[in-house]
């Protein structure tokens, strides 16, 4: 029986990454078995998450997937661990609309799972009394069940704090002092992910495990935690044929095989982007791929020159490509290798960085030049959820589809030429590219939220002729 609990704070940079990250941590260092999680579409903390629990980092976002597939991803992402932790996202009321929708608070009443407030006590004492009222009284459907005081500064402090919080019946279950050192780098998009920060993001892990081990008391976390409620979990080959009940090919076909009769060999490869310029992506991506029939092999473009052999379709997710541009650009044999795939016809899937990585250049860097279009640092920041319809019939989305989606960057990009777009919002304002087997663009979408996109791919790439056999970087197709 898995537990569960929320780590939720009042606002933003009040240091729930730092508690939930630990306490992550701090629970599989004794031997308990962690999922987690965070709410909302963060690519960044969950891999954080990875590095503290053992697991997937996992994401909870109503708004990208639907309310209804909140509780059964949450029960496939958790099965057999013993304590599932979610990290929430803002303020625990903030979400996408004024009603909240998308917020911690909408996600816990989701799950039906406590939630653990972290507050930053610096500058008030006694008030944190009227603070923990408020946020336990604003909506009885929040079960705001217990409370960690974050930055500290003295025991002192830490006493009238305790004693406030016992006014208001909220049990402490630990007081952290302020630690400069937990900080951990950030630049124009928030942190720096994990597998960029290397081996410092693990020494940050270890630091916020101690720090949680030493100031919190895990057992009474435990006994805090509920049982998940009991229900169906997410099945990846279940959504994809109903998302496709109609597509008689083999890739459907192999969702009720035995796995014996998937020799890699006779499974199209989807090739997808990884290493430390491409690492925004959703766990179950790839189970749905695999659950598809596909098989997934990550290719490093920063390290790479090739695209794996028997490729049949590529996919470029989000990521930081801005910040390693010059080394992207420095590899021309993968540069060329992805621009002879995409003049073949192939599937290409770019999402933000990857939409990027396609085009003729980022700040004067050549890139693959599939796009005819530029790319370049802006100082403005775009983010927010976006309702997209998709303006131009592609191998992931039909026409007309509707989707909804994110923007997350500070680039900008330049068409040279006319080409068709690959989705409208804001009233109808064209965005993206699709040209050929390409899709593109700025809109990140969660494919559990879209199962009908890897389902389209499936049957695209599983009658290619190319299936199955090397791609080479002369530009000929074999095949």
């Amino acid at each position: 029986m898995t537990r569960a609990l929320i780590v939720a704070a009042p606002a933003s940079g009040s240091g729930k990454t730092t508690v939930a990250t630990g306490l992550m941590a701090a629970l599989r260092r004794r031997g308990t078995s962690v999922a987690p999680f965070k709410v909302g579409p963060d690519y960044i903390d969950p891999g954080y998450h990875t590095l503290a629990a053992g697991r997937p980092g996992r994401n909870l976002d109503p708004v990208l997937v639907g309310e209804h597939r909140i509780a059964p991803l949450f029960r496939h992402g958790a099965a057999g661990a013993e304590v599932a932790v979610v990290e929430g996202v803002m303020g625990l009321f903030d979400g996408r609309l004024a009603d909240g929708h998308g917020s911690t608070a909408h996600v816990a009443g989701l799950l039906g799972v406590p939630v653990v407030l972290v507050v930053d006590c610096r500058g008030q004492s006694r008030s944190v009394a009227a603070l923990l009222h408020g946020f336990r009284s604003f909506d009885p459907a929040t079960r705001v069940a217990g409370v960690v005081l974050n930055r500290v500064g003295s025991e002192r402090h830490e006493a009238v704090l305790r004693a406030a919080c016992d006014e208001v019946g909220l049990p402490v279950l630990g007081a952290l002092p302020r630690r400069a050192e937990l900080a951990v780098p950030s630049r124009h998009l928030g942190l720096v992910t994990a597998v960029e920060h290397g081996s410092a993001a693990t020494a940050a892990v270890e630091a916020m495990a101690d720090l949680v081990a030493a100031h919190v008391d895990l057992d009474a976390v435990v006994r805090l935690a509920e049982p998940i409620p009991p229900g169906p979990a997410w099945d990846p080959a279940a959504e994809l044929t109903e998302a496709a009940p109609d597509v008689p090919n083999a890739a459907f076909a192999a969702l009720s095989a035995p796995k014996a009769a998937f020799a890699t060999s006779a499974r199209p490869v989807v090739a997808v982007a990884g290493g430390a310029a491409f690492t925004f992506g959703y766990a179950e991506h790839v189970e749905l791929l695999a659950a598809a029939g596909l098989e997934v092999a990550v290719v490093d473009p920063l390290h790479d020159e090739r695209l794996p052999d028997g490729t049949a379709a590529l996919v470029l997710p989000g990521g930081f490509p801005e910040e390693h541009v010059a080394a992207l650009s420095a590899n021309v044999p993968l540069i060329s290798d992805v621009a002879a795939f995409a003049a073949s016809g192939a599937p290409v899937h770019a999402e933000c960085g990857g939409l990027l990585y396609l085009c003729a250049d980022l700040d004067g860097h050549p890139l693959c030049g599939v796009l005819p279009a530029t790319a370049a640092m802006t100082g403005r920041l775009t983010l927010g959820y976006r309702a997209a319809v998709a303006l131009s019939a592609s191998v992931p989305f039909a026409a007309g589809q509707r989707v909804a989606g994110h923007e997350f960057h500070h680039c900008a990009v330049t068409p040279r030429a006319g080409t068709a777009p690959a989705w409208g919002w804001r009233g109808g304002e064209p965005e993206g590219f699709v040209a050929g087997g390409v899709h593109a663009s700025f809109l990140h979408t969660h494919p559990a939220g879209s199962p009908g996109a890897v389902a389209r791919l499936a049957r695209r790439v599983s009658g290619s002729s190319r299936h199955g056999l090397a791609f080479r970087t002369s530009g000929t197709t074999v095949g």
